[in-house]
């Protein structure tokens, strides 16, 4: 679950579990922790002094801060990237959540629709805004090609793809082709093409069957002429979209109240390069990751944590979903909820 190559610097166990404490207090109160209350809830036998001097220890370490003049303390970002790293508790999803969630994944097989289900879903448990990229074209896989005569010159190809999407291309070809050749080139492709990605059979499958064009026969010769019309000028590049729900969540949020800070977040919304970028840096990785605060790398998000994971097919990751939220948000309970969704949204693509 990590985000950073930051170094921090090493915690006795009392350290962390005071740390642990103390966020976990500001993530359910919103109020700087003062060191009484510090030792009240932290179950440890220790002098009000030991506590305060723990505090200042914490604080020299740039992991809590006052805020303006408070007694109290509050993590700072660098506070929180050691809780989220090291020391958060995940609950366990209740089975009611858990039904819930599956049902609703599964009452959608249009990838449109569940790509928008997912990101409503976020939103709906969390109260917090919920993301979800659309499949990347790059990733996404070919389960069936098939070639239709509809006359003498002109061909239909239907393309299945593995994230459900069906693809049609109408050929004009140079020579009438059987109803028997369309049939033995559909066989033949849909055996060498199996298990390749679009990107692959564009960068490097078209170009090998080129290459042994002279060398075969003519049912080969006639699969390799249909495939390389079929996939010309076929779009595999990322359809380059994102799509958000809940983001009036976040007007709630006390820690997003500034004006300001609101502007430059639903500013960064509405034009989401910035949030597509971000979430493409999560594509590769995997499992749950979590940018905190400016370790995203936009001015925008300096206020919030973007907890992410990656929904796969058997081909590999296609796309990012995650929850955007303060950084004073309950991570105990968003983590499972990005993971759970991302496994979802995972077995149905892959069922699909």
């Amino acid at each position: 679950m990590t985000k950073s190559t930051e170094s921090f610097p090493e915690l006795n166990e009392r350290a962390k579990h005071l740390l642990k404490v103390l966020i976990e207090q500001y993530i359910d109160s919103g109020q700087p922790i003062a060191s009484t209350a510090l030792a009240n809830q932290s179950g440890l036998s220790l002098s009000s002094a030991t506590i305060r001097n723990a505090m200042a220890n914490l604080e020299d370490m740039g992991l809590i801060h006052a805020p303006h003049t408070s007694a109290g303390r509050i993590p700072t970002p660098k506070g929180y990237r050691v809780f989220v790293d090291s020391l958060v508790s995940v609950q366990a999803l209740d089975d009611k959540t858990l039904l819930q969630m599956q049902g609703h994944i599964d009452l959608w097989s249009n990838p449109t629709d569940l790509i928008h289900s997912a990101s409503n879903l976020l939103s709906g448990i969390t109260q917090l805004a919920g993301i979800v990229t659309l499949p990347s074209r790059e990733h996404v896989g070919i389960r069936r090609i098939e070639f239709i005569r509809l006359s003498a010159k002109q061909v239909l190809v239907v393309l299945v793809l593995t994230d459900g999407e069906i693809q049609n291309k109408l050929l004009e070809v140079k020579r009438e082709y059987s109803l028997s050749e369309l049939q033995q080139a559909t066989n033949y492709l849909n055996e060498t093409l199996e298990g390749q990605t679009l990107q692959q059979v564009k960068e490097k499958l078209l170009n090998d069957m080129r290459d042994v064009y002279d060398t075969v026969d003519q049912t080969m010769r006639n699969a390799i002429e249909l495939a390389d019309q079929a996939f010309d000028n076929l779009d595999t590049e990322s359809q380059n979209e994102v799509v958000m729900a809940g983001q009036n969540n976040l007007i709630q949020c006390d820690d997003l109240s500034d004006r300001g800070t609101l502007r430059d977040l639903f500013g960064a919304f509405d034009e989401k390069r910035q949030m597509l970028s971000l979430l493409n840096t999560a594509l590769e990785a995997d499992g749950v990751q979590i940018f905190i605060g400016n370790e995203s790398g936009y001015q925008a998000f300096d206020d919030c944590s973007l907890v992410t994971s990656t929904y796969q097919t058997e081909d590999g990751s296609i796309g990012v979903l995650g929850v955007v939220g303060p950084t004073r948000m309950s991570y105990d309970r968003v983590i499972p909820v990005v993971d759970i969704t991302a496994r979802l949204l995972s077995a149905t693509f892959k069922n699909s």
